[in-house]
């Protein structure tokens, strides 16, 4: 193993380029999955007949098949229906869609973790039902989404690996052709991984940060612990709640 050509490979252009990519799509397949997750969410909130059986054929197809059959599907199929996209657009719509799925299961069992007391209060204080949902479910049901939509947002990082298939220039992609030029893929693919887990670690101490501003108990008892003890969850403070 070179330690000189890793380095290298790690300052290289073309890797920081595709981890510029592999961000920019967790990032942007996340957002459309959430937005997509709470719309359907909210449609199963509502219990009308019609939107019970979209939700429910919708989970059932996205969920049902793979990933990377939703990716080739979209990318080489749509357009014999004359929809032509980019496979960078390709492969956010198949991510987004794959991860609405999942996103629409985590944001439902967050709204109705939220006592039904606590909205009939809401309403006998005068406010609507937009206005319950606003300022009293969604504020606590966020606090509870928080931790499985940090692990969605960590596996689909990692999952963004797949659109590599339809030649979007991620972090995997440019590894492997950078190797396949001068056979060092050992070098080339610890690279790619020290990218991964740089990538990774910044979003676990996000996902914490983010928690601990959630909940008050939380911040209060963590206000004195370095990140490193809040990402390993060393603290006594943890285990005691």
């Amino acid at each position: 193993m070179s330690i000189e050509l890793v380095l290298k490979y790690l300052t290289s252009p073309n890797f920081l380029r595709g981890a510029e990519m592999t961000l920019l799509l967790t990032l942007a397949s996340l957002v459309f999955g959430v937005l997509i997750g709470l719309v359907l969410a909210l449609i199963q909130e509502s219990q009308t007949r019609i939107g019970t059986v979209v939700t429910v054929a919708y989970l059932w197809l996205f969920r049902g098949t793979p990933v990377l059959f939703q990716i080739i599907f979209i990318y080489n199929v749509l357009p014999s229906f004359g929809i032509k996209l980019s496979a960078f657009i390709s492969a956010v719509l198949a991510l987004s869609l794959n991860e609405g799925a999942y996103m629409a299961e985590i944001l439902r069992s967050g709204l109705q973790a939220v006592k039904k007391g606590q909205r009939t209060a809401g309403l006998a204080l005068g406010m609507t039902r937009t206005e319950v949902m606003r300022h009293v479910v969604i504020p606590q049901a966020a606090r509870i989404v928080l931790p499985p939509i940090g692990n969605q947002m960590i596996g689909m990082l990692k999952l963004s690996a797949l659109v590599s298939v339809i030649a979007v220039e991620e972090l995997l992609l440019v590894a492997n052709q950078t190797a396949s030029a001068d056979f060092r893929y050992f070098e080339a693919l610890t690279a790619a991984g020290i990218y991964y887990l740089a990538m990774t670690t910044v979003f676990m101490g996000l996902q914490i940060l983010m928690e601990i501003a959630l909940d008050p108990k939380k911040r209060r008892g963590m206000r004195r612990l370095s990140l490193t003890e809040r990402m390993l969850g060393t603290s006594k403070i943890l285990a005691v709640r």
